[in-house]
């Protein structure tokens, strides 16, 4: 099997290192930069193809048959460039896709359904592509260098299919509105917060900090923000640096999507809650007051509302 990895500027999408642990540590970087992404794979990764073309299907296509890999199955993690780039390349490879799958082997997918209540096996027959579920399972290290060997693509390449086009600029994401998995920082809120308005309060604290906002399952079930914004195993897996959380309490479907981040901060006037013992610095709070403190301190406008 084979990681497929889409790269932006050095940086490999959130659930890489599953991907590539999944793949038995063969994997192919195609993008832009794709030699400093693989100092963050060396970890997990035997052997580490380059290519440093645009990640699209026909570019792949054409560096695994040079590499000779083309008998490969082909796993991508499941971000929002996985999940663009998997059925583009399926169709060009005329393989089959399986989206959404938590556990993948040369000759058994599993694919979660109904919202992760059920799980349907598959026994394919012939290679496949198949997008990988972040945060699913562990990530296995070792100590040795990884291979690393750079594919120049020949033929009719991408270069030559958009020579027409030209970068102007590279835009950095809206942490307002950027996907909450590959938000490198998050603030957090949860039934501890006392109303509808204070989500209005806590957006505005996260535009102010550069950080996107996320919720607990008990805030989007009251309707109060949307599902995109819910973090857990029945909404988003996320991966961030930093995680700060007020009035989480820690529900195990919360934590167990929240991977490993470098830094947790919470606030929370139980100082034995799950949330806050899982935290580097626990504040024993009322965290409506602490939000309000905060937001003054930042001097920001608060919204009527997260919308």
């Amino acid at each position: 099997m084979l990681a497929v990895i889409p790269v932006r500027h050095g940086v490999a999408p959130v659930g890489s290192d599953e991907t590539v642990c999944e793949a038995l540590g063969n994997v192919l970087l195609v993008g832009t930069g794709t030699a400093t992404a693989a100092t963050s794979l060396a970890h997990v990764a035997t052997h580490i193809w380059l290519v440093e073309s645009p990640p699209t299907a026909h570019v792949i296509a054409t560096a695994i048959a040079q590499v000779g890999l083309t008998a490969d199955s082909l796993i991508l993690p499941a971000s929002p460039d996985g999940r663009d780039l998997a059925p583009q390349l399926a169709h060009h490879l005329h393989r089959t896709l399986f989206a959404g799958s938590i556990a993948v082997t040369t000759d058994k997918v599993s694919v979660a359904r109904q919202g992760g209540l059920a799980i349907a096996d598959f026994a394919p027959t012939t290679p496949f592509v198949a997008t990988l579920q972040i945060g699913i399972r562990g990530i296995d290290t070792h100590g040795d260098e990884p291979v690393i060997t750079t594919v120049e693509v020949s033929g009719p390449s991408a270069s030559s299919r958009t020579s027409s086009v030209s970068s102007v600029a590279v835009l950095p994401p809206d942490a307002s509105t950027m996907d909450l998995s590959e938000a490198p920082r998050i603030v957090s809120g949860g039934a501890g917060l006392d109303s509808h308005q204070r989500f209005g309060e806590l957006q505005s604290v996260s535009a102010a900090l550069d950080a996107s906002m996320g919720v607990t399952r008990v805030i989007t079930d009251r309707g109060w923000v949307e599902h995109e914004r819910q973090i857990g195993t029945t909404g988003v897996i996320v991966q961030p640096d930093l995680y700060i959380s007020f009035g989480v309490s820690g529900a195990v479907q919360h934590t167990s999507g929240l991977g490993q981040p470098e830094h947790i901060i919470s606030v929370n006037t139980d100082a034995h809650c799950p949330m806050m013992q899982m935290s580097d610095l626990a504040i024993v709070a009322d965290a409506n007051a602490v939000l309000d403190e905060l937001a003054q301190l930042l001097g920001v406008n608060v919204k009527e509302g997260a919308s």
